[in-house]
Formats: structure tokens, C-alpha cells, sequence
């Protein structure tokens, strides 16, 4: 008999039309009988090798029984197979070979010329059904998923048993939820949940029924009927591990014949093989799972994460990393990490690393970093990776940016130096004030005494009122430098905005002369008072005028309007400057940004500006076109009377 023939399988009992197939593959003389040895069905070469001998294939039958049973220390006993010579008439003998495991008969091997093959129906049903299986297990070593070993599973079972109807179950081994059906035939409604054990399945499988999802999974004696027009069933539960994977049902239409006992068996068989396909599919899709997880957490972590192997390539560059440099991930992955750092850096941060690979973390290193724009300043800690052994594989850095710390670090200290300049400028003011204040009071004595001299020069006159009136506006100016550089009171104020406008001119007005610009004064009369800090508010409007002056070439002209619109006064400050790059613009509020030149600008004050507006509930707004100029829309609004 050929290793690779194909069988048929039967119904009930066998007919020779349902082992055609078969019959004409073997080119060796075939018999099919049942465990007595009674002819059941016979193929071509079979009835051609018992006319050829003179006897019919019933004959032949009953003397290979005859000669079986007159065979010393042999019968057909389970485990056994026995070469028999059978005499035919007084004609030359013939070999038989019978096999025999359990109910069935199984025959291995090429059979030499002129022996005759001899075999019961169940041994086809036996090579069938491990054929089928062996397919099975290729099949679902190879699906890649839970649909495609479902797939797999239904082909299997419907080569195993044609014209069965049936439903494949997949659950959760936790929660015992369905996570995958497929059935084959019409099932009930409300048939797929919950699932239905047979008890006396589930002690095959040694199941532990307490560690069953309560409400998801049944126990009972029998299993109902799932689909529509059957009459019996057999069903597997799917376990693996102690734990259920889900359950095989198949049930047989009216008019089928059905061997139940042989099905439940060959059923039991699938499951099993079955059940450990599942359980690894699930753990590889937990697995996967959590792989895809922790990547999701280091590509999207809101940290600098990067990670190099022992010969220092560069294994994961997250996405804080690429925008914080310009450089994308193929650009970086598989490079030497060193090549992105400056070359006065990297003696001191290589020996770090290495360090690193011998197992020494580093709490916290500040570096510098290569990007497309320059270099970036950050600050890493650094950790080995070890194998599941315990080798070391690479080393993981943790960073944040430092470049704004360390610009604003620069920023702090510049700020210090202008605090000691103010009050430096506190102290000269307060020298100042005592002669000037002299130099005010003599100059309106000689005034008012010139005044009264009908002799006096008008010339004199004259001078002597300049004198008066300069050194009153130098009192003011320091007076107004003063409280302007005072520490601002928390507590707000009733305070007119026309008032705070023409005050930050007052302090501006040294700036509007050196820019060579004008300020045109557009005020609404009507304007209520608002509720504000008076120097925080001062401070808005002279970065705004400052701004604007710097802005403009000679000729140029601020205009400070203002307008009450429902429960809001509006103050607008406009110039007729270079503007805004539209690429800048949305940019303008954020601390340390500015277009001005290196040291002469520090890019907060239109940070703080807006601090200060929202902080009174306000809002500012800018509109800008280049080569026209800027306007500042401020918004504030007018407190409950």
C-alpha cells in the first residue's frame, strides 16, 4: 500500500462505490472487513487476484479467517500483525499480512508481489483521521492570527466529519468572554453564549470547574441542541494548562447516521490539539501586545529617550528626541551615538557610557546635542539594559531638555545685574532730587523776583523760566522712575487707562526721541476707570511703545488710541514699523523668543505683557502686515459699578 494514497471516509457501514477513490490508487489487492473478518467491500485488484485464483472474493475471505485462526500463538489481538499463508484448492498459497490496534486494523509498508492486503473499515477511518490531524497541526502552526487558526480548525473538522454541522468557540481564558465563532450551519438564537460544558468532558480534560468564569461558562450533563434541524451532538471543551480556551460542537442534521462514540473520541483528539494552538496564539497576541505597548511608551513618552546598543549604535530615538533635534529616525537609527555629539563632549561623554556598559548608571549628566538648527542643551541619566541572563546589551538615557533652564538661568542672572543697576539708578535719583530740588525752588524765587522788576530783561525772564520748568520735569521723571521701579502692589486700583497711557509715554519719551518717531494721542473721553495694579499696567503699555519705537525707521509715527466696546475699553497701540513675519506670529508670546539681535533682546517682554493682561481678565491680541506695521489690541473689562 502507498504512504501518500488517498481515503475516503464513510457513513455507516462501507460500499465499494464510497472506497472507489482508494481502490483505484492501490495497485496491491485490497479487502475491507469488519472485526470478524466478514468481506465488507473489496477493490478491482482484489476481485481480479481471486479470479485469477478461481475463487470469489467471499471465498477468499472466509479461508484468510480459517487460516488466521489455525495460526499457532496468533489471532487478531489488539497491537498484532500476522502474515498468513492461506492454501487456495490444492493451487500455490498466498501471503496475507493482518494488522490490528484496538477495534481497527492498521497495515504498514509496500506489500511484496502477490501478497494480498487485508484490512477492516476502521483502520481507513484510524490513517484517515491522523493524516487529517498531522495537516491540522502544519495548519495552525502557521496561521498568524486567532481568525486564520479558526479557519484552519473548521477545514479540519469539516474533512473529519462531512456533512456534520458545527461551531468553533474562542474565549478569553480570564474572563471567559467570545472572542471568536465560526459555525457551519444555522445556529439558535442566543445558542453561541454561554458556553455549555459536558461534565463528563470536562473531567477528561481535568478542568478545574471553579476556576470557570461565573455566568460565561456551564457545566452540565448534556448539551442543548445549537442549531436548527439536528438531532444529537458531541462537543470538546478547549483546555490547555488547566485553563479553557473555548469549546468544539458538532451535532448531526436529521437522516445522518452517526457513530457517536468514534466522533466524541476523534472530536476529544482535535481539541486537545486544538487547545495548545489557541493558548499560543494568545500568549504570542499578549506578547505582541505588550511589545507594541512599552514601544507606544517610549516612542510617544513626553522624555527624551535614547537607547544604544554595546557597540554604540543608536536603537531607539524617540519622537521628543526627533523634534527636539530636527532629525528623523532614519537618519539616526543604526548610527554611532558619539556623531551626535559636539567633539569637545564627546571624550567626557563617551567614558560615561562606557561606564554605563560596565553597569554604572549616572544620575544625571548635562551635554550638548547636535540638531538641524545648531545644538541643543540636555540633561540625561543613564541605565544599563541587561539580557534575561544578565548580560549587558546596551544602556537607556532619560533626558529632558535644558535649553530653555540654561538660557533662562542666563536670563536670571542678566536680571540680577539690572536689579543692582536699579538700584544704583535709586540711589543717583535720590542725589539728584536733593540738588535739583534746591535748583527748583531758587529758580522760581528768581522768577517771581524778575517778574516784579519792571527793569527786568525779558531775556532773563526767559531763561529763568526754562530753568524752573526743566527742573520740575526732572522731578517728576525721577519721581515716576521711582514708583515705576518699586515693587507693584498686589491690590488693584480704580484708575483711568487714558492716565496709565500717558504715563508710559512720560517714561518713554527719551526712546521716542532717539527712534526720531512721533505719538499720536487718540482718547475717548467717556472711558470709565478699570480695576487695576497701576505700575504692572504702566509696564504693559511702555514694552508695547518701546517695541513699536524699535520697529520704525526715523519718521515714524505710534498711535495710541482708545475705545470702550460694551463692557470692555480697548486700548490700541500702533505702528507704522517693518511688522511681523506671518511665520513669527504665532510665536511672538512665548518666553525667550525674539527676532531682535543677539543682546538686544531677552524675548520676555511680550510674555510678560500678556501675563499681566490676563492676570487683570483681559486679553491682548496683534495684527500685523510686513512692510505696513503692527497694531496691539488690548482688552480689558470695566468692573460692576
Amino acid at each position: 500500500m502507498k504512504s501518500d494514497s488517498r481515503v475516503l471516509r464513510m457513513s455507516g457501514g462501507p460500499t465499494p462505490e464510497a472506497f472507489q477513490t482508494l481502490f483505484e490508487l492501490l495497485e496491491e489487492p485490497l479487502a475491507l472487513c469488519d472485526a470478524a473478518l466478514r468481506l465488507q467491500a473489496a477493490n478491482p485488484a482484489f476481485e481480479r487476484f481471486c479470479g485469477a485464483h478461481g475463487i470469489t472474493a467471499e471465498s477468499m475471505m472466509a479461508t484468510v479467517a480459517e487460516a488466521l485462526a489455525q495460526t499457532p500463538s496468533q489471532g487478531l489481538e489488539e497491537g498484532t500483525s500476522s502474515d498468513v499463508e492461506v492454501e487456495l484448492q490444492g493451487r500455490r498459497s498466498v501471503k496475507v499480512t493482518v494488522s490490528r490496534r484496538g477495534d481497527t486494523v492498521a497495515v504498514r509498508g509496500q506489500l511484496e508481489p502477490g501478497r494480498l492486503m487485508v484490512a477492516e473499515r476502521a483502520l481507513l477511518e484510524q490513517a484517515r483521521t491522523e493524516g487529517v490531524l498531522l495537516d491540522l497541526s502544519r495548519s495552525v502552526a502557521e496561521a498568524t492570527g486567532e481568525e486564520e487558526l479558526v479557519a484552519a480548525v473548521a477545514l479540519g473538522v469539516k474533512e473529519l466529519f462531512p456533512g456534520r454541522t458545527f461551531c468553533i468557540r474562542i474565549v478569553d481564558a480570564r474572563t471567559g468572554g467570545l472572542t471568536s465563532l465560526y459555525a457551519e450551519g444555522r445556529l439558535k438564537e442566543g445558542a453561541h453564549e454561554p458556553l455549555v460544558l459536558k461534565q463528563s468532558a470536562v473531567a477528561k480534560t481535568h478542568l478545574a470547574v471553579s476556576s470557570l468564569p461565573e455566568g460565561r461558562v456551564v457545566v452540565a450533563r448534556e448539551v442543548p441542541l445549537l442549531f436548527i434541524g439536528t438531532t444529537q451532538s458531541v462537543s470538546a471543551p478547549l483546555v490547555a494548562s488547566g485553563q479553557l480556551f473555548g469549546a468544539v460542537n458538532m451535532e448531526y442534521p436529521e437522516g445522518l447516521e452517526a457513530d457517536i462514540v468514534h466522533d466524541e473520541r476523534v472530536l476529544l483528539q482535535l481539541a486537545n490539539q486544538v487547545a495548545v494552538a489557541v493558548r499560543n496564539a494568545k500568549l504570542i497576541d499578549e506578547l505582541t501586545f505588550v511589545r507594541k505597548y512599552l514601544e507606544d511608551l517610549l516612542e510617544k513618552a513626553n522624555a527624551l529617550i535614547l537607547v544604544a546598543n554595546r557597540d554604540k549604535q543608536v536603537v531607539v530615538f524617540n519622537q521628543a528626541l526627533s523634534a527636539l533635534t530636527g532629525f528623523t529616525k532614519e537618519e539616526v537609527l543604526g548610527k554611532d551615538l558619539l556623531s551626535f555629539i559636539p567633539e569637545s563632549e564627546q571624550l567626557r561623554v563617551s567614558s560615561i557610557i562606557a561606564a554605563a556598559m560596565q553597569g554604572e548608571s549616572a544620575n544625571t549628566f548635562e551635554t550638548r546635542l547636535r540638531a538641524r538648527g545648531g545644538e541643543v542643551r540636555v540633561a540625561f541619566a543613564t541605565s544599563t539594559v541587561l539580557t534575561p541572563q544578565g548580560e549587558v546589551e546596551g544602556v537607556i538615557a532619560i533626558g529632558q531638555d535644558i535649553t530653555v533652564l540654561k538660557e533662562l538661568e542666563k536670563r536670571i542672572v542678566h536680571a540680577e545685574k539690572l536689579a543692582s543697576i536699579g538700584q544704583l539708578a535709586a540711589s543717583v535719583v535720590h542725589e539728584i532730587n536733593n540738588p535739583m530740588t534746591a535748583v527748583a525752588a531758587y529758580s522760581e524765587s528768581l522768577l517771581m523776583n524778575a517778574r516784579m522788576r519792571p527793569d527786568a530783561p525779558p531775556a532773563d525772564i526767559e531763561k529763568l523760566r526754562k530753568i524752573q520748568e526743566s527742573s520740575q520735569r526732572i522731578l517728576r521723571f525721577t519721581k515716576d522712575l521711582v514708583s515705576y521701579a518699586r515693587p507693584a502692589k498686589d491690590k488693584p486700583e480704580k484708575i483711568q487707562l487714558n492716565a496709565i497711557l500717558d504715563q508710559a509715554v512720560g517714561y518713554c519719551e527719551h526712546v521716542v526721541g532717539q527712534a526720531k518717531v512721533s505719538v499720536r494721542r487718540e482718547y475717548a473721553t467717556d472711558l470709565p476707570p478699570i480695576s487695576a495694579v497701576r505700575a504692572n499696567l504702566a509696564q504693559v503699555f511702555v514694552n508695547l511703545i518701546t517695541n513699536a519705537c524699535h520697529a520704525m525707521k526715523p519718521g515714524g509715527q505710534v498711535s495710541l488710541r482708545t475705545r470702550r466696546e460694551g463692557q470692555e475699553v480697548v486700548a490700541e497701540v500702533r505702528d507704522t514699523g517693518t511688522g511681523i513675519d506671518p511665520k513669527h506670529l504665532s510665536r511672538i508670546f512665548d518666553p525667550f523668543f525674539t527676532t531682535k539681535e543677539e543682546g538686544k533682546g531677552t524675548g520676555l517682554g511680550l510674555s510678560i505683557v500678556q501675563g499681566i493682561v490676563e492676570s487683570h481678565g483681559g486679553r491682548i491680541t496683534v495684527d500685523s502686515t510686513l512692510g505696513e506695521g503692527t497694531a496691539f489690541t488690548l482688552r480689558l473689562p470695566i468692573p460692576p459699578q
